[in-house]
C-alpha cells in the first residue's frame, strides 16, 4: 500500500490536485496506520466515522491552494472537540464530550483538515513521560520499550510513526519540544498569546501554549500559519497582524548572531548530546553565523520556579472538577463534602493529586507570598535577562533534553525526576518565548537527539529560518523502523 501520509505536505497536495488520490484515501490510510501501530497506544479516541464523512464531502470540492486541504491531523486530548470525547487522559473526564470546539480546532476545520482522533498524553498534561495517562503510556516508534516523552507523547508518536503528517500538542514546560526531541520531530512552542488557548483544558494558565508537530520544518510553519489569530475569548490572545511563518525558510544565515547559554552546555547534559551540539556550532560558523557562549540569569532555578508556579495554578484550575457539573462523580455520596472528596480521590491519578496538594499548600495563606509571589519575581527577572541577551543575539540554541528517551520502566520511583527531564525547556515557558525542537542526529543506540532553538517574542519566522538551514545541513535520516 502506498504511504502517502509519509510524504511532505507539498507532495500530498500535488497528488490531490492531480486527482491521483482523494481525502478519503488519506483518511483510510490514517485509519489503517492506526490499526497497524495500535501497540504504540498513541490514540485515546478515534473519529473514524466523522472523519470519513468529512473526507467524502471534501473530495467533492476543489482542492485549491491550501496545503492543509484534506490532510488528516491528530489532536492532543486536552483540546476540546465538539461531539468528540475529550478525556485529558483522566478517569475524571473519561466520558466527557465537549459541546464546542477549541479555537485551534475551528481553525483546522476552516483550513479543510480532517481530525482523525485524540492522542494519548499525561493526565491533565502533568508529566514528561505520558506514563501518568489513565489509558497507559504511548510508546516511542524508534524503540517501543522507551517513552515517547510528555505530556504530548501520543501526538509525537502519531507523527513519528507516520500515522499522520501533523499533530497538535500543548506545551506548559516543554511538552511539545521534549517529546519532539525524543521522537525525532520538529515541534514548535509559539510565543505565549500567539495561539489562542480557548478550548484548551487549563493546566497552568500563565504557561500553557498550543503548537504543531511535524516531520519537517516547512510543514510545521504552514500549520502554525493556520493556528494563529486574535481571539477575544482568550484575554491573553495577541492581536498582531498575521504573517507568513514560511517567508524566511531557505534564506541565508550569514551574519546571524547565535548565543549558546552556558548552562545548556554544563555537565547536566549527556556527553554524546554535547558532541552533537558542538557539531552544529561548527556548521553554523562555517556558514558565516556568529556563535558565542552567553549567560542567562536564573536558568538553574527554572525547575524550582516551574514547580511553584505550575502547581499553584494547577491546583486552582483543577478545582472545577468536583463531580457536580461534569465529569466523573461518585453515586453514593453521603454529603457534598463526601462527594467532592471521593470524586477527586477516585477521579484523579496519583501525580495529579500530588500536584494539586502541593499547589494548594503553595497558595495557602502567607505561603502565597513566601513562594508564589517570590517565584513570579524571579521569573520576571529571568525574562528580563532573556530580553537583554536578545538585544545582542538573533537566536539561542542548545540541547532540548539532557538525555535521549529512556526506557518505560525507568525513573518510576522519584516524582521529581520528570521535572528534571524538562530542565532545558522550562525557561522558555517561564519567559513566554517561542522555542522549537529539530532533530540533530542519532545517539549510539539509534535514538534521536534534539536541538532547541529559542527566539525573542513573536520571532517564530526567524526560528524557522535557522531550523530550515540546519535541517538541510544535518540531513537527518527519518526512519524510526530501521528499514523494516
Amino acid at each position: 500500500m502506498s504511504k502517502y501520509l509519509s510524504l511532505s505536505l507539498k507532495e500530498i497536495h500535488e497528488l490531490l490536485v492531480n486527482h491521483t488520490i482523494t481525502p478519503v484515501d488519506l483518511v483510510q490510510e490514517a485509519m489503517d496506520n492506526i490499526e497497524e501501530n495500535k501497540d504504540l497506544n498513541a490514540f485515546i479516541t478515534l473519529n473514524k466515522e466523522d472523519a470519513l464523512k468529512r473526507a467524502e464531502e471534501l473530495s467533492k470540492k476543489e482542492v485549491g491552494e491550501s496545503l492543509l486541504f484534506g490532510i488528516p491531523i491528530a489532536v492532543k486530548d486536552n483540546i476540546c472537540t465538539k461531539g468528540l470525547r475529550t478525556t485529558c487522559a483522566s478517569k475524571m473526564l473519561e466520558n466527557f464530550v465537549p459541546v464546542y470546539d477549541a479555537f485551534v480546532v475551528t481553525k483546522l476545520i476552516d483550513a479543510g483538515m480532517i481530525i482523525i482522533g485524540k492522542t494519548n498524553m499525561d493526565e491533565f498534561a502533568m508529566g514528561s513521560t505520558s506514563k501518568t495517562s489513565y489509558f497507559g503510556a504511548p510508546k516511542n516508534p524508534w524503540d517501543k520499550t522507551r517513552i515517547a516523552g510528555g505530556s504530548s507523547g501520543g501526538s509525537a508518536a502519531s507523527v513519528a510513526s507516520s500515522i499522520v503528517p501533523l499533530a497538535l500538542g500543548s506545551d506548559t514546560g516543554g511538552s511539545i519540544r521534549q517529546p519532539a526531541s525524543y521522537t525525532g520531530l520538529v515541534g514548535m512552542k509559539p510565543t505565549y498569546g500567539r495561539v489562542s488557548r480557548y478550548g484548551l483544558v487549563a493546566f497552568a494558565s500563565s504557561l500553557d501554549a498550543i503548537g504543531p508537530f511535524s516531520r519537517n520544518v516547512y510543514d510545521n510553519a504552514v500549520l502554525l500559519n493556520t493556528l494563529v489569530g486574535y481571539d477575544e475569548r482568550d484575554l491573553t490572545s495577541s492581536n498582531r497582524t498575521p504573517e507568513d511563518f514560511t517567508r524566511l525558510i531557505g534564506k541565508d544565515i550569514r551574519g546571524m548572531k547565535i548565543g549558546v547559554p552556558n548552562y545548556f552546555q554544563s555537565d547536566i547534559v549527556a556527553p554524546e548530546i554535547l558532541e552533537r551540539l558542538e557539531n552544529v556550532k561548527q556548521i553554523l560558523r562555517q556558514a558565516g553565523a556568529i556563535v558565542s557562549n552567553v549567560d542567562v540569569r536564573h536558568l538553574e532555578k527554572a525547575v524550582m520556579l516551574y514547580q511553584i508556579i505550575a502547581m499553584g495554578e494547577a491546583s486552582s484550575n483543577l478545582a472545577r472538577f468536583d463531580g457536580v457539573r461534569y465529569g466523573f462523580h461518585v453515586e453514593d455520596a453521603k454529603s457534598a463534602d463526601d462527594l467532592y472528596k471521593r470524586t477527586r480521590q477516585l477521579g484523579f491519578g496519583a501525580e495529579v493529586k500530588r500536584r494539586i496538594m502541593v499547589g494548594s499548600y503553595i497558595l495557602s495563606g502567607e505561603n502565597a507570598s513566601i513562594y508564589y509571589t517570590k517565584a513570579l519575581k524571579i521569573r520576571k527577572d529571568m525574562k528580563k535577562s532573556f530580553e537583554e541577551v536578545f538585544e545582542q543575539y538573533d537566536l539561542l540554541i542548545g540541547p532540548t533534553t539532557t538525555t535521549t528517551a529512556y526506557r518505560l520502566d525507568e525513573n518510576t520511583t522519584d516524582p521529581s525526576q520528570t521535572f528534571l527531564d524538562d530542565v532545558l525547556v522550562i525557561p522558555v515557558n517561564m519567559a513566554g518565548l517561542p522555542g522549537a525542537n529539530i532533530p540533530m542526529g542519532l545517539s549510539s543506540n539509534r535514538m534521536p537527539i534534539g536541538l532547541h532553538i529559542i527566539g525573542n517574542s513573536f520571532e517564530e519566522a526567524k526560528i524557522y529560518q535557522l531550523a530550515s538551514f540546519l535541517e538541510k545541513e544535518l540531513a537527518f535520516d527519518f526512519n524510526p523502523k530501521g528499514g523494516e
